[in-house]
């Protein structure tokens, strides 16, 4: 989730969980009270509810799918992942039937009008 949404949820009083593949990027959101989670397999594992954000296809499949780190191999049953990332709609197919393979749900919701439209 991008840092405007996710420090609107921090603000509004909830809890937090964030992983950034370059740290220095979640210092504000850290600051504000979020907390840091090593990967997107462990963010995943502490949260009911997942929403990755990031560039292209291929890091959408390394953030959700590789099987040591990825985020869909840490969700519990009855999990939500929402990817927010604009991407090909058959992603969001294999996405949507992976998480529906362990009993987890799967969003697709791409995000689009950056920080001031969030």
């Amino acid at each position: 989730m991008g840092w405007s949404m996710c420090g609107h949820l921090i603000e509004a009083g909830y809890s937090i969980t964030v992983f950034n593949r370059t740290i220095s990027k979640a210092q504000s959101l850290l600051s504000m009270g979020a907390k840091l989670a090593d990967s997107p397999n462990s963010l995943a594992s502490q949260s009911d509810v997942v929403f990755p954000i990031v560039g292209y296809p291929s890091d959408v499949r390394h953030v959700i799918f590789d099987p040591n780190s990825g985020a869909l191999s840490g969700l519990s049953p009855g999990g939500i992942l929402v990817d927010m990332t604009t991407s090909e709609p058959s992603l969001a197919e294999e996405i949507s039937k992976a998480a529906s393979f362990i009993n987890c749900f799967s969003i697709d919701a791409p995000v689009s009008g950056g920080d001031l439209d969030a």
